[in-house]
C-alpha cells in the first residue's frame, strides 16, 4: 500500500466523492468532522478573532507593582477605595476560573467547527493569564488570599452573580443534554448568551469602570495597567461569542423563537439587577463621580448595547456616564468599542499607556 493509499483508508472525508469542503462545516452539530480540520475556513471572523487574540498576548509579570505596593502601603487610599480594589480582586479571581471551566468543560465539546475551536483554546489560554493576573496582584499586595478567593462564597453581590453563570454550565453538563434536538440548541444558546454576553459583557465592566478611575487618577497605576490589557482581551472574547451566537440563530433558525427571545430578555434584566447589587456593594458611599446613579445608567446602556448585538429591542434606553471609557480601551485604528469591533491592536509588549 502506497502513501496516497493510506490517506484514504477507513477516513471517507478523504476520498474524492466525500471530499470535505467549507459548505459542510457547521458550528454546532457538524456530524462530518471528526478531526480539527481547519482547511478550508468557512468563518473567517473567528479566524480573525484568533489572530486578535494572538497579537495582543501580554502575561501580568511584565507589569511592574512597585508603585501599587508603595500605594497600598501609605495612607493614600480611603477606606472606600481600598474596599473597592477588594471586592474586584474577589469577584474577578473566581470569573476568571468560571469562564475557562465553561469554555473547557462545556463549549468546546459542542462546537464543531474547528477555526472556532481555535479560537476557544486562545481565550482559555487568556483565561488562565487572567487568573494568573489575579494571583500575581494578590502576591504582589501582600493581601490575604484567604479573603480574596473566598468572597465568591461570603459576599451574598458576588456569590449571586457567580451561582447564576454556574447554573448555566450545571446544564450543559448535565447527563440528559443534547446538543442535537431543538431545545438542546436553546440550552447551548442560553449558556453562550450568559457566558458571553452577560458574563463578560456586563457584569465585568462596572468592575473596569472603577478600576480603570483609579487608573485615570494615577492611583494604583499596576492594577490599572493590568485591567486594560484584560478589557482588550474581553473586548475580543465579547465579538467572538456575539459572532458565534449569531451564527448558530442563522443555521437554526427554528430555535430563535418568541419566547425563547423573552426569556432572554428577562435573564438580562435580572443580570442588569445583579450588577447593580453589586455596583451598590462595591460603593455603598461613592466616590469621587461614581455613584449608586452613574452605575445603574452605565450598566443598562451597556445591556442595551449587548441586546442590540444579537438581534433583540434594546430595554432601557440609557445614556452612558462615562464617555472615558471608549478613549481608555481605544488603541490607534481601534473603533469605538460600544459600537463595533476591533480593527487592529498592538501586540501587548510594545503598549504605551498615556
Amino acid at each position: 500500500m502506497n502513501p496516497s493509499e493510506l490517506s484514504t483508508v477507513n477516513h471517507p472525508l478523504s476520498t474524492a466523492e466525500g471530499r470535505f469542503a467549507a459548505k459542510d462545516k457547521r458550528l454546532v452539530n457538524c456530524e462530518e468532522v471528526d478531526v480539527n480540520q481547519l482547511m478550508p475556513l468557512k468563518y473567517h471572523w473567528a479566524w480573525e478573532h484568533y489572530l486578535n487574540g494572538c497579537a495582543n498576548h501580554w502575561m501580568p509579570t511584565e507589569v511592574a507593582m512597585h508603585k501599587d505596593i508603595e500605594q497600598w502601603r501609605s495612607n493614600v487610599l480611603t477606606d472606600d477605595e481600598r474596599r473597592v480594589i477588594m471586592r474586584n480582586l474577589g469577584f474577578f479571581a473566581t470569573a476568571e476560573s468560571l469562564v475557562g471551566n465553561n469554555l473547557v468543560l462545556a463549549i468546546f465539546r459542542h462546537v464543531t467547527n474547528a477555526e472556532c475551536r481555535q479560537y476557544l483554546l486562545r481565550q482559555a489560554f487568556e483565561e488562565a493569564v487572567h487568573s494568573h493576573t489575579f494571583l500575581y496582584i494578590v502576591e504582589s499586595l501582600g493581601l490575604d488570599e484567604g479573603e480574596v478567593f473566598n468572597m465568591y462564597h461570603e459576599v451574598p453581590a458576588i456569590a449571586a452573580k457567580d451561582r447564576l453563570e454556574m447554573e448555566l454550565t450545571a446544564e450543559i453538563l448535565s447527563g440528559d443534554f443534547d446538543a442535537r434536538t431543538p431545545e438542546g440548541v436553546q440550552t447551548f444558546l442560553k449558556n453562550l448568551i450568559g457566558y458571553y454576553l452577560i458574563m463578560e459583557g456586563i457584569f465585568f465592566y462596572t468592575g473596569f469602570v472603577m478600576v480603570l478611575s483609579f487608573h485615570r487618577r494615577n492611583i494604583m497605576t499596576g492594577i490599572g495597567e493590568q485591567f486594560q490589557y484584560i478589557l482588550r482581551d474581553e473586548s475580543i472574547h465579547l465579538n467572538f461569542g456575539i459572532d458565534l451566537i449569531n451564527g448558530i440563530k442563522a443555521e437554526n433558525p427554528d430555535v430563535w423563537t418568541a419566547d425563547f427571545q423573552a426569556m432572554i430578555i428577562t435573564r438580562v434584566k435580572e443580570a442588569v439587577e445583579l450588577e447593580i447589587d453589586y455596583a451598590n456593594d462595591c460603593l455603598p458611599n461613592g466616590i469621587l463621580g461614581l455613584n449608586r446613579e452613574s452605575f445603574r445608567s452605565y450598566v443598562e446602556h451597556i445591556a442595551d448595547r449587548r441586546l442590540e448585538r444579537i438581534g433583540l429591542p434594546t430595554q432601557y434606553g440609557s445614556t452612558n456616564p462615562f464617555p472615558w471609557m471608549s478613549e481608555t480601551v481605544d488603541l490607534a485604528k481601534e473603533k469605538n468599542f460600544f459600537e463595533t469591533r476591533v480593527t487592529e491592536y498592538q501586540s501587548g509588549t510594545t503598549l504605551s499607556w498615556d
